[in-house]
């Protein structure tokens, strides 16, 4: 462990009360397919308001992180961002929540998907050279699912800790019971060797690599004004495969509107002897700006409804709607 790193606070995200319900997901997926999009898109503003109106703690982390990245004055209570704009937060994660429905069936003629950069993924499929992808809690991941389609030699799976991988996989079977999704579960003895294996066969491996889980190090890092922590673990799997590394978001424009976005994050194919920390050290540096950048552009895509800044206590606060993991 280097000396900037240090375990990770309690990770309360990942203890707080499940909110969502696989019965009310199955017949919202129901409404969704059979009414269509525009229909049952209705349905999201009576849960934005709702939450709006009953979630203190997440309406307080709306209101934190929307004076950070619009660059308000630092009222207490955060006085000066307005419900509208905390509605318009919560309509946004609603929105991209309910998108899932039709993205994880193929639906994307619904979408006007807009990639950038995607060279980046076509060059390394080509060369079926195995990659990690790092995302972050903002906008939608399942958009990659968009990208499959115009790579056909696409494999992507996905790396998480095992209750989410649970969870993940049960949203699947509600929304889609046909849906395939490879999901690595953290903390398995195999669990390292299955993602070589994945890596060696081309695939690309997804990690949302914004929030820290319990007995993981993270390491503080400049985000939109101030401290705060983030895993160093998705980082050091990657050196220690000596894997290149891309960094994705799907950016949630309104309406139907999408745009994927990749950057070069790191390559850890050819790291110095002696290198791996400050090489982690410069990609994770990365991220955080890349992150912070996107969240800058597209601000109501900041998917992370708890005190991201709150170092060295527990996190109080719930997510508004299903989990976005």
């Amino acid at each position: 462990m280097s000396k900037a790193d240090h375990p990770a606070t309690p990770a309360a995200w990942r203890q707080r009360p499940e909110r969502s319900n696989l019965l009310l997901l199955r017949v919202m997926t129901w409404i969704s397919l059979r009414l269509g999009r525009r229909a049952s898109r209705c349905v999201l503003y009576g849960i934005a308001a709702y939450f709006l109106l009953a979630n203190a703690a997440a309406r307080q982390a709306s209101r934190d992180y929307l004076r950070r990245v619009l660059n308000l004055p630092d009222v207490p209570g955060g006085a000066r961002v307005g419900w509208h704009a905390v509605f318009r937060h919560f309509l946004s994660f609603a929105s991209a929540i309910h998108d899932r429905v039709y993205l994880i069936n193929d639906r994307f003629h619904l979408f006007d998907i807009r990639i950038h950069q995607e060279h980046l993924v076509a060059e390394m499929t080509a060369a079926q050279q195995g990659v990690f992808l790092m995302g972050a809690h903002v906008g939608s991941f399942e958009v990659l699912r968009a990208v499959g389609r115009q790579q056909p030699g696409l494999r992507v799976a996905m790396v998480m800790y095992e209750k989410n991988a649970r969870k993940l996989n049960a949203a699947l079977g509600a929304i889609n019971p046909a849906a395939q999704q490879d999901i690595v579960s953290l903390g398995q003895v195999d669990s390292m060797l299955r993602v070589n294996e994945l890596l060696d066969s081309g695939s690309v491996v997804g990690m949302l690599a914004d929030r820290c889980l319990n007995h993981d190090v993270s390491r503080p890092l400049p985000f939109l004004g101030a401290p705060a922590e983030f895993p160093v673990g998705p980082f050091r799997m990657a050196a220690i495969l000596r894997r290149p590394v891309l960094f994705m978001v799907g950016i949630y424009g309104g309406k139907n509107r999408y745009d994927i976005h990749f950057e070069t994050l790191a390559d850890f194919s050819s790291l110095p002897a002696g290198g791996r920390d400050a090489a982690v050290q410069a990609a994770m540096a990365r991220y955080a700006l890349l992150l912070e950048q996107h969240c800058r552009t597209a601000p109501y895509n900041w998917f992370n409804f708890f005190d991201f800044w709150q170092a060295g206590q527990p996190l109080p606060a719930a997510n508004p709607v299903p989990p976005h993991d």
